[in-house]
């Protein structure tokens, strides 16, 4: 017969065994493997692309996630911490950074309230609009003039959801194609297999400065929705969710970021020294000024 002494005996083992195989915090798990494991993109220009196969990302969100990184350093007294960076993509990132694969995601993931139950999101580092390109040749002014026209949208984006609700609402019939990245859906359009892309005007600004013909694409006036971009990290880590959310928003506060945004958003960047002359509009300049993370 087994007592209530040998049943507790036995409850308490089982929970002790499971606390001892809950994930460690990220911090321990970073001091106890000496490196910091990051998320990044190969094509998210200026925020996080590769110059070459071999190279990790650079961009502005690779620029801020340095400073988190040296700020780690400091933290845990690791001044030969490695950086380890792995290629996400939109449909895969939110998973890499639960199963902890990458400890910080640093790119242009959109902070919404669906997300944000999955991971936790630092204060927001950019604010796009989404919007439509369009070849300058095309007639389409507006969005609802791509009824019955094929758009194309990227695989995982917040922009699908945008042109669904679009399309509902506005019963507009759109073909919808998708690519896996920024620069595979751009290919769509630039092969004329969709009329239109779907994505921020930033990036979308970006994919047109690096095309071999940037004069032959518009945006269109029209904008969908504002998009608060943000670093994403595991959620339920309060002492990593400090450190990085206290480290960009001292970053922003302190007028730092600015010089950091003129580098990448209006001077001529690598590889092919484009400019993408895009001055920081009212909502960005705002988030800086009172760092956040409010979603959509």
């Amino acid at each position: 017969m087994i007592t209530k002494t040998v049943l507790l005996t036995l409850a308490l083992t089982v929970s002790s065994g499971v606390s001892h195989a809950q994930p460690k915090d990220t911090l321990q798990k970073i001091r106890e493997s000496g490196t910091i494991q990051l998320g990044g993109r190969d094509a998210s220009f200026p925020f996080s692309y590769k110059v070459s196969a071999e190279a990790d990302p650079i961009g502005f969100s690779a620029d801020l996630c340095a400073k988190v990184v040296d700020a780690v350093r400091l933290k845990l007294g690791l001044p030969n911490l490695k950086v380890q960076y792995t290629m996400v993509t939109p449909s895969n990132r939110i998973a890499l950074v639960q199963n902890g694969t990458v400890d910080l995601e640093c790119s242009t993931t959109t902070n919404t309230a669906a997300r944000a139950q999955q991971v936790e999101f630092a204060p927001t580092h950019f604010v796009g609009s989404v919007a439509a390109a369009v070849k300058r040749n095309s007639p389409v002014q507006t969005i609802a003039q791509l009824d019955g026209k094929s758009v194309a949208t990227v695989t995982g984006s917040t922009a699908i959801q945008l042109l669904r609700a679009y399309r509902r609402n506005e019963k507009v019939a759109f073909n919808e194609v998708t690519g896996k990245d920024t620069s595979d859906t751009f290919l769509l359009l630039s092969t004329d297999r969709a009329v239109a892309m779907i994505l921020e005007d930033v990036q979308l600004a970006g994919l047109i400065a690096r095309s071999t013909a940037p004069a032959d694409y518009r945006l269109l006036d029209e904008r969908l929705r504002d998009e608060p971009y943000g670093f994403i990290y595991r959620k339920d880590d309060p002492q990593f969710k400090a450190l990085v959310d206290e480290t960009l928003a001292s970053i922003m506060r302190s007028g730092e970021i600015e010089a950091l945004y003129t580098k990448w958003f209006q001077r001529p960047v690598p590889p092919a020294n484009v400019n993408l002359n895009f001055p920081m509009s009212p909502a960005v300049r705002d988030t800086y000024r009172n760092p956040n993370s409010r979603g959509i």
